[in-house]
């Protein structure tokens, strides 16, 4: 049996090892797309890849979930905008509490009807403290949620909310700009950030390129997620770049000064 996530992702922190995610957006993924997507992602060596979003119309996460784990061997997280995006057939899923934000709905309300549907599956779960970072436009998940992001410029501000996270025994803590963003968070911010912790960060929104990539891992991220770029990159070359560059980083072959291992 495989080690459990939460252990992977722990063990890959402390030994300085990057790891990266593809995000599938479930209102535009269908098999046919997905059969040629999961293909490159495992061929590029993606870790994982998660599914859901901040808003979904299609009722299909069960079904995408059943045909993502009967064509890739790689771990299905669930990335769930409500708990309408729960179904048994991922591997675990990101219990995400938006710590950004003072939405109590957000922060605990959501959990409690979660609960017991969770409690049902044997899925593993991920408690997570969830960041929104301004990204340079309102974003899906800031209208939906009602808050305000993190100031692009405010890294103290992102350190010490990430570190309440960890204090209230959060696992996981996840910086994202939101779906579509048009800037990453700061180099700076990721950096303050991750040195304030001791658990994995997770880094997304607004990734659109290999160096962009190798910036949000060198400046500390343990774990990027790669989704809306995707969706204009059909031949995969992102994927493949993004892979290469997380080799090449592990190989010792870019350098960067904040580059930990």
């Amino acid at each position: 049996m495989n080690p459990r996530l939460i252990s992977q992702f722990d063990e890959r922190r402390s030994s300085g090892r990057k790891s990266f995610a593809v995000l599938i957006d479930p209102d535009k993924a269908s098999p046919a797309l997905l059969a040629g997507l999961l293909a490159r992602a495992e061929a590029a060596g993606v870790d994982f890849l998660m599914l859901g979003g901040s808003l979904t119309v299609q009722p299909n996460i069960q079904e995408l979930a059943v045909f993502i784990k009967k064509h890739s061997p790689l771990p299905l997280v669930l990335f769930p905008g409500s708990p309408t995006q729960i179904t048994p057939e991922a591997d675990a899923i990101l219990f995400l509490s938006l710590i950004s934000g003072r939405n109590a709905d957000l922060l605990i309300g959501r959990h409690v009807e979660a609960a017991p549907l969770l409690k049902k599956t044997s899925l593993e779960i991920l408690p997570t403290g969830y960041m929104l970072i301004e990204a340079g436009k309102m974003t899906t998940v800031n209208y939906i949620s009602h808050t305000f992001p993190i100031p692009h410029d405010k890294p103290e501000l992102a350190a010490c909310t990430a570190m309440a996270g960890e204090m209230l025994g959060l696992r996981l803590i996840y910086m994202d700009g939101g779906s579509g963003a048009l800037q990453t968070v700061s180099s700076e911010m990721i950096r303050v950030v991750s040195a304030s912790i001791q658990i994995p960060l997770i880094v997304g929104g607004g990734i659109r390129s290999a160096q962009e990539a190798a910036r949000i891992w060198q400046a500390g991220a343990d774990i990027i997620v790669i989704g809306t770029a995707l969706e204009t990159d059909p031949s995969g070359g992102l994927i493949q770049e993004i892979g290469a560059t997380r080799d090449a980083l592990h190989a010792g072959k870019i350098y960067h000064p904040n580059w930990r291992g």
